[in-house]
């Protein structure tokens, strides 16, 4: 038997080891499993190259909880070590000392991985183990060895009795953390961060049912045997060719991802490039809700088939993070910050690839299949107006693919939109105004008033639509949007042959003057007297595009700021043109005016979704009145 000290220059590593990485300490698993893939891939590449003279069988990993002993056995069948590779792979830390260690992870916070940045995946089992065991055979003609280590850095190897290749970890486990000595604990663990590992790896039995045999009866049971657990799946479909794949193929993949997800996604993107990185993977599209945050974190980021974290923000684009799937890539530096992480060049580069790649999917989907896009159009558009918003590459691509649907179904690109209405739309200073409702049916009356004009009316009723909206009417010229009940018709889109009023200016300041009288001083409307079409609404409620859309931006991250804070601002334009406006001037009464006048203002905030409550109550009652 050998004695020795592990060469660290501080006695204290694993205090320091445990403290700092105990809140993650759940990792220990993942990194002895990734040590074992590792040997076992190790072993199977120096056999296909002839290196290694073994006969290598079918490989895989076990681990067993042993309740009674409170150990934990992690076995693999890969490369094995010599006594000399134990010495030099285990005892000798790859760090100069605990100064170090945290001088450089003293901000890092947990999330920081600092485990695998020093070569400690081993040491990592001292954060649940109190005693940790290695007993290996090398594939090498060499005797076995038998290192034990009780949490400090004394150790003892010995040779062990041992005829089978590979190695086996045994983890005594620590009082405080028995909760590892649980099979379901265990289980969890592994398919959370080994699912997709690419060597087997055996966790107990399960029972299998085989056919009946010819000839039995229908009341007897079917026989069944034990057959060894495989946990995970070591080839999953984003590590195949996407030529090797069949739709099915996705969509069982989509399933293994998440089991509690009932709704197939609506299409996928296989991402797949080895140069200037490494970057494997499979997007998908999944049908959108509409609260957003509650989409996030669905991607899952892997090392090498080893789960890392959902939370991809800084490798996959912001706009991407709804999307759900796997990204694999050995170019990605886990290891540090997360600062440091969303600087790096390599990252960068990494999530304008998956932008570029995103968007040129989308392009050829509406290309082969413009009426299955359409199809699709409500549940991603989200995803593409945020993506138009925050990355600019993005937007320039977008030009081919977004769409903008109408009131009526039908679906434009934004250069076939502007072919449709300008002959229309545009007013008499040639700025090319673009209608549209946000709801179709609070919005309907004066959505049917833009139609009898002969005007497109678009359906934009995203929550991030308002900034959108922004967005390209400072990227392009000449350009407005316009809400159809942002004010009357004719000032939407004004030509160059105003209305003229019927009523003089003495009128129009009485007319004025008696609307707000009847209105009071705490109305929330602002009187706007226009000359319009005789044949228009006599009463139409507006709200101001500008207030609006900045006071709806606000509310979904942006605008001006304190205007989301602001009450709702409206005005009730007066058609002078109309007969009933007329009459109310010429009336005797100020009780039958102010019955016109509230009758018509009630009128108008029906149309407009404002009536309710009491309100609603006193303008049923008073119409029941008028038609007696």
């Amino acid at each position: 038997m050998a004695t020795g000290k592990i060469n660290v220059s501080v006695d204290n590593i694993f205090p320091l080891i445990k403290k700092f990485l105990y809140s993650d300490h759940e990792i220990f698993l993942r990194e002895l499993i990734s040590n074992a893939t590792d040997a076992t891939l190790k072993l199977k590449h120096l056999v296909s190259i002839g290196e290694a003279q073994v006969e290598l069988g079918e490989p895989r990993i076990e681990v067993k909880v042993d309740t009674e002993g409170k150990k934990l056995h992690i076995v693999d069948q890969g490369i094995g070590m010599t006594e000399e590779e134990v010495r030099k792979y285990i005892n000798e830390v790859a760090f100069s000392g605990a100064e170090e260690f945290l001088d450089k992870y003293k901000d890092a916070g947990k999330d920081a991985g600092i485990i695998g940045h020093f070569g400690l995946g081993f040491y990592s089992a001292f954060m649940v183990a109190h005693k940790v065991e290695i007993i290996s055979k090398s594939y090498q003609d060499a005797p076995a060895v038998h290192w034990v280590c009780e949490g400090n850095p004394e150790f003892t190897t010995s040779e062990a009795d041992k005829a089978d290749r590979g190695t086996e970890i045994i983890l005594h486990i620590a009082e405080d953390s028995e909760e590892f000595l649980e099979e379901g604990r265990i289980r969890e663990l592994l398919m959370k961060y080994n699912k997709f590992m690419p060597v087997p790896i055996k966790f107990g039995t399960r029972t299998e049912t085989l056919p009946k045999p010819e000839g039995a009866k229908e009341e007897d049971p079917a026989p069944t045997r034990e057959v060894d657990d495989i946990i995970n799946n070591p080839s999953p479909a984003w590590t195949r060719k996407p030529t090797d794949l069949e739709d099915e193929d996705y969509r069982t993949f989509y399933r293994e991802l998440y089991p509690m997800q009932f709704e197939e996604p609506l299409f996928h993107i296989h991402l797949n490039v080895d140069y200037p990185f490494n970057l494997t993977g499979i997007l998908y599209f999944p049908k959108l809700t509409g609260d957003l945050n509650l989409q996030k974190d669905r991607i899952q980021l892997y090392q090498n088939q080893v789960f890392v974290t959902d939370n991809v923000e800084g490798i996959v684009p912001e706009f991407l993070t709804m999307l759900r799937g796997v990204i694999d890539s050995p170019d990605i530096p886990l290891n540090v910050s997360r600062s440091y992480l969303q600087a790096d060049g390599a990252v960068k580069k990494i999530s304008s690839y998956i932008t570029r790649k995103v968007a040129d999917k989308l392009t050829s989907l509406f290309k082969e299949d413009r009426e299955g896009f359409e199809q699709k159009w409500n549940d991603i558009k989200i995803v593409i107006e945020y993506g138009m918003l925050s990355e600019e590459k993005f937007f320039e691509k977008a030009e081919t693919f977004a769409l903008y649907p109408t009131v009526d179904g039908a679906y434009y690109t934004f250069e076939e939109l502007q072919e449709k209405v300008k002959a229309q739309q545009t007013d008499k200073d040639d700025r090319l105004v673009l209608l549209y409702a946000s709801d179709q049916e609070a919005q309907h009356s004066y959505i049917e008033a833009a139609r009898a004009k002969g005007y497109e009316v678009l359906l934009l009723d995203s929550p991030i639509v308002s900034h959108l909206m922004q967005k390209l009417e400072t990227s392009k010229e000449k350009i407005a949007f316009a809400r159809v009940d942002a004010d009357h018709l004719d000032k939407l889109i004004p030509k160059d042959e105003p209305q003229v009023s019927k009523l003089s200016e003495s009128e129009q300041e009485t007319l004025k003057t008696q609307m707000e009288q009847v209105l009071g001083d705490k109305s929330a409307y602002t009187v706007q007297l226009e000359a319009m079409d005789s044949e228009a609404a006599p009463f139409v409620i507006t709200e101001p595009e500008f207030m609006r859309r900045m006071k709806e931006m606000q509310q979904t991250g942006g605008g001006m700021f304190g205007i989301g804070n602001m009450p709702e601002v409206y005005n009730l334009v007066v058609n002078t043109n109309h007969p009933l406006v007329s009459e109310i001037l010429n009336t005797k009464t100020d009780k039958k005016r102010s019955r016109l006048i509230n009758q018509s203002l009630d009128l108008a905030r029906l149309s407009k979704g404002l009536l309710k409550g009491e309100d609603l109550t006193r303008f049923i009652r008073r119409s029941y009145e008028m038609v007696k």
